[in-house]
């Protein structure tokens, strides 16, 4: 979605203008992390410095103790409209998103109706503008209905706005497919985001293939499912040049192949949802519904993996993989509940958790949550310089509070999170204009 240039709220209401003084500014762009002021007029930066302008703002905020980042940039969330507004709508999962400090969010294209024509593009447009809060992009589908067989348009996609293509979690019909998908999305300069998941080895799995799905007599999902893929994907790219985004990486195996194509220079990108990186396969146990995810959670040895590729920089971004449930969805035996975790709202308290345990540096994490996946999806996004949009958000890092499904402002309440101690969270966010 293109925001409007009128420097006004979504409501309509006048931005006021507003100086930050004293905050932690943290510029991963820049590279820079320290101390000063940022001033905010009609949704754009037009101060930064060491000590306080001499121009009058309509309110002042000390920062003392703040930090003042770029918002997240999430490449992964389902709104749920149009088609599931029994689990959530636009306006509940955007006005989520602002508070939590995500300044804008990726949809995929498994809406229903699928976002493979421009009508859809367009229609969802209209939903988003509607609701106000983040800002919504999109990716078109790479087949049409997400079927696997025929090509989208991906041409009048790309001319709609859509920042991307993909698949979804829905399989190609065989790799001939995939590769003239390649092509074709390459020659329009669109980069195709895969979740490498090998439909025939998933076999319609709900858990890890390990000790736990066998103690518990669950389906499983084995590591092979995501490996295969990704070598699949990764071959047509060394034929065909064209950009690939893996998104939500579960395991040791996906993050070496990955290691591997970036030391050879492949043009290839990954993300891990921020979930990944702290819960494993025996938090299932006991038949965890809120915590059946798809790619399932993986064993200590994967989540490790995870973690150290998010601090190397071979995953650049860390998204939600946002998906609201009703009630209903998760209270079947565990084979029958519907994978996804509400996680809009707890994207950047799990990601201060990683600057908490001194996996990443406050500037690292900034640039793993807004800086890389705006990249990834070619947006401007994230700058801290005069003139550059306000997309920011102010972030007490050491503000503790424990997470009560009941207040999440997401309609969905599904989250293994519930009861868990955070340290940090977003306090205000700075809409921009674009």
């Amino acid at each position: 979605m293109k925001a409007s240039s009128d420097p006004r709220h979504p409501n309509g209401e006048a931005r006021p203008s507003v100086l930050i003084r004293n905050v932690r500014i943290l510029d991963p762009a820049a590279g820079a992390d320290g101390v000063g002021c940022v001033g905010l007029r009609a949704g754009t930066i037009d101060f930064r410095g060491v000590r306080p302008p001499r121009a009058a703002y309509d309110e002042t905020v000390d920062g003392k103790g703040l930090w003042l980042m770029p918002g997240a940039v999430d490449l992964c969330a389902r709104m749920r409209e149009p088609g599931h507004v029994h689990k959530a709508t636009m306006q509940s999962e955007s006005a989520a998103a602002a508070a939590a400090g995500i300044a804008a969010v990726c949809v995929p294209p498994d809406t229903r109706p699928v976002i493979d024509n421009a009508a859809v593009v367009n229609r969802v447009n209209r939903i988003a503008k509607a609701a106000g809060g983040t800002y919504v992009y999109m990716l078109g589908a790479l087949t049409r209905g997400l079927e696997g067989q025929a090509l989208s348009e991906m041409s009048a996609l790309k001319q709609a706005g859509c920042v991307g293509v993909s698949n979804g979690l829905a399989p190609m019909a065989n790799p001939l497919i995939a590769r003239r998908a390649l092509e074709y999305a390459s020659s329009l300069g669109l980069t195709v985001h895969v979740v490498p998941l090998e439909a025939s080895l998933a076999n319609g799995g709900c858990a890890h293939e390990g000790a736990v799905a066998t103690k518990l007599g669950l389906a499983p999902i084995p590591v092979a499912a995501e490996a295969m893929a990704m070598r699949q994907w990764i071959s047509l790219v060394e034929d065909t040049g064209a950009r690939v985004h893996f998104g939500r990486l579960s395991s040791a195996r996906g993050v070496a192949l990955l290691e591997s194509a970036l030391a050879r220079g492949l043009p290839v990108s990954a993300d891990v949802a921020a979930h990944q990186l702290f819960l494993t396969d025996a938090d299932i146990d006991g038949f965890d519904a809120m915590a059946h995810v798809l790619p399932p959670l993986r064993e200590a040895a994967d989540r490790d993996a995870l973690r150290a590729a998010v601090a190397s920089g071979v995953i650049a971004a860390i998204c939600s993989d946002h998906q609201p449930h009703e009630a209903d969805a998760k209270i079947d035996p565990f084979p029958l509940t519907e994978p996804g975790i509400s996680a809009l709202e707890t994207l950047l308290p799990l990601g201060l958790r990683l600057v908490h345990e001194k996996l990443l540096t406050p500037l690292q994490l900034a640039a793993r949550l807004a800086q890389a996946p705006a990249a990834i999806l070619g947006i401007r996004s994230g700058a801290l310089q005069a003139g550059a949009a306000a997309d920011l958000v102010l972030v007490d890092p050491q503000l503790r509070w424990r997470l009560d499904p009941a207040a999440l402002l997401s309609r969905g309440r599904n989250t293994p999170f519930a009861g868990a101690a955070f340290s940090g969270r977003a306090l205000r966010s700075f809409p921009g204009v674009r």
